[in-house]
């Protein structure tokens, strides 16, 4: 496997921006990314598919944890969700493209694509579209190994990288047939999807699985430091982690 390029792991990486919600700073909103700029931390954020193909930076796949409504954002165009309103912020959703030019290459950026685990993968094709013409160090990774292949067939000198962890309960991931499961479990599709790294669980380190990709070349990053003793871990066993809520 051929390892992630330095930049990936030199500065620890602002879970969606650094945010501060109490501070009106929501995350993965435009002042979340500018926050973690100000302070050289590379930036992981989350893409959503929506009715008419677009990237949106949003984390959940429907409205109401942060924002008014409850719909679906594949349900809606980009133009629809940009006028979404937001809680305790009075900032807007934006494009991958968006925030690729507030960016603008400063900072790496880590681009989650997020799945349905339906097979669909319109959102690499348009991730792939946007990014092409971006300049930045950029990486993109997924819990989906089906869209880790597809960036690599699709755009194969991208970075990219499987999020993971030790186990994938139907309780947590109905949406999961048993042979997705299978594969997922243990990282089993890494022949396939050959990432340059792996983003895993903090809370299920030390895993087997985990330190053999990393032994095998795999540059292996945590998520989501909270705490102190989360950040030993991740010390301990990682190259660098995905943290919120302070300041490393």
């Amino acid at each position: 496997m051929t390892r992630a390029p330095a930049w990936l792991t030199a500065r620890p990486i602002a879970h969606r921006g650094l945010h501060d919600r109490a501070a009106g700073i929501v995350e993965n909103m435009p002042g979340a990314m500018r926050a973690a700029i100000a302070a050289s931390y590379a930036i992981e954020t989350d893409v959503q598919l929506t009715a008419d193909g677009e990237a949106m930076v949003h984390h959940d796949d429907a409205l109401g944890r942060l924002n008014e409504g409850d719909s679906a954002l594949i349900t809606l165009t980009s133009a629809a969700l940009k006028q979404v309103a937001f809680r305790d912020t009075a900032e807007r959703m934006m494009t991958l493209g968006e925030l690729c030019d507030l960016v603008d290459g400063r900072v790496p950026l880590v681009v989650e694509l997020k799945s349905g685990f339906d097979g669909n993968r319109a959102i690499v094709d348009r991730v792939a579209t946007v990014l092409t013409a971006y300049r930045g160090p950029v990486a993109v990774m997924s819990f989906d190994p089906d869209k880790v292949l597809a960036a690599r067939e699709i755009m194969p000198a991208m970075v990219r990288g499987i999020i993971a962890e030790s186990r994938y309960d139907e309780s947590e991931w109905p949406m999961l047939t048993p042979a997705q499961r299978h594969e997922m479990i243990a990282l089993r599709h890494l022949p396939n999807t050959q990432p340059h790294f792996v983003s895993y669980n903090v809370n299920d380190l030390p895993s087997d699985d985990a330190l053999a990709a990393k032994r095998a070349g795999c540059a292996l990053i945590t998520w989501t430091i909270r705490t102190e003793a989360q950040r030993a871990l991740s010390e301990r066993y990682a190259d660098q982690m995905t943290f919120e809520g302070f300041r490393p």
